[in-house]
């Protein structure tokens, strides 16, 4: 395994916090960006940039040396009451991290979205299909990841929906739309990313629920 410098959005959110202590266990550098005023919850050992995820014009040059760029900017608990700030803050996230990504000659960029088509959460969806639109048009090399909810401390409501979850998959008719919006832990998504960031890029590359959920049963381990 080859051990890289990671540049991380959306550092001190809910992944981000997760992510960082398992990247740099398994020997990586990461570099995270942050406001100043939330630079004092970015997980220890972590390289603190101080910058405006909006704004590529405020840490484009601060990316360097990273070869990859993990983007995990997004509206925290999306509903669909909440449809500006996708607008205002998922997607304008994404066009300023592509932009300073480029600028930086990064290598690989990876971007967290949602699984896709679902029957809910319609602009939340739209503007996470916009964001891989626009990664794909750039030319970059990518992973994609489309968990549906991520379950951990915090969002936990939904494991109240398993029992359900479980019927629908054994259904003909319901089995892969269960699959494709299946829950997945936060571990799982964290060895998930891990997994993206050590298999570097392999042109733009797709990474649904099974994959994740994947990813997570066969855990971190030693090459």
């Amino acid at each position: 395994m080859n051990a890289r410098c990671v540049f991380i959005t959306g550092a001190t959110g809910y992944l981000g916090r997760a992510l960082i202590p398992a990247l740099l266990a398994r020997g990586h550098r990461v570099r995270a960006l942050a406001r100043e005023v939330s630079a004092a919850r970015l997980a220890r050992g972590a390289e603190t940039v101080i910058g405006n995820a909006l704004d590529a014009e405020t840490y484009s040059s601060a990316i360097a040396p990273a070869d990859t760029l993990l983007h995990l900017i997004g509206t925290p608990h999306p509903s669909p009451a909440k449809a500006a700030s996708f607008q205002a803050v998922d997607l304008v996230s994404v066009d300023a991290a592509l932009a300073a990504a480029m600028r930086a000659g990064v290598r690989h960029f990876i971007y967290v979205s949602v699984a896709q088509p679902a029957p809910i959460m319609q602009a939340y969806i739209a503007v996470r299909q916009a964001g891989e639109a626009r990664i794909r048009a750039s030319g970059i090399l990518a992973t994609i990841l489309r968990p549906w909810y991520v379950l951990g401390p915090g969002h936990r409501w939904p494991y109240l929906l398993l029992p359900i979850y479980a019927v629908l998959r054994l259904l003909p008719a319901t089995r892969d739309a269960a699959q494709r919006l299946s829950f997945v832990t936060l571990a799982q998504m964290v060895c998930a990313l891990v997994a993206s960031v050590e298999q570097g890029p392999q042109g733009v590359r797709v990474t649904e629920v099974p994959g994740i959920r994947a990813a997570g049963a066969h855990g971190l381990t030693s090459d």
